[in-house]
C-alpha cells in the first residue's frame, strides 16, 4: 500500500533504529527502555530546553559536516535530532 508517506517512514524509521539498535542504546540505554534513560532523565530534571538545545546543536553540527562534505555523518546528527525532539513530545505528553 502506497499513500505517499513512505519516505517520511523510512526517516522515522532510521531514527528509532538509530536509537533502539545503534550509538543510543551502545552508549545511553543501559538495558533501559527509551523513557528510563538519561535523555529523560535529564529532561525531566532541565525541562524541555533540554532536549530542543540538544536538537539546535545536532542541526547545526550536521549543516557543517554537509559543508564538508561529511553526508552521511549530517544524516547521523539529524536523526540523533529526531530522537531529542521525540523526548522532547514524551516529556510534553507525561506533563499533560
Amino acid at each position: 500500500m502506497s499513500d505517499g508517506y513512505e519516505t517520511l517512514k523510512d526517516i522515522l524509521d532510521a531514527a528509532y533504529a538509530q536509537a533502539s539498535k545503534g550509538k543510543g542504546k551502545e552508549r545511553h540505554a543501559n538495558d533501559k527502555p527509551f523513557h528510563d534513560q538519561p535523555i529523560m532523565h535529564i529532561a525531566r530534571k532541565r525541562g524541555i530546553g533540554f532536549p530542543l538545545g540538544q536538537a539546535d546543536k545536532k542541526s547545526e553540527e550536521a549543516q557543517g559536516m554537509l559543508e564538508r562534505g561529511q553526508k552521511d555523518a549530517a544524516i547521523r546528527e539529524l536523526l540523533g535530532s529526531i530522537v531529542y525532539l521525540s523526548a522532547a513530545i514524551l516529556l510534553i505528553r507525561e506533563r499533560e
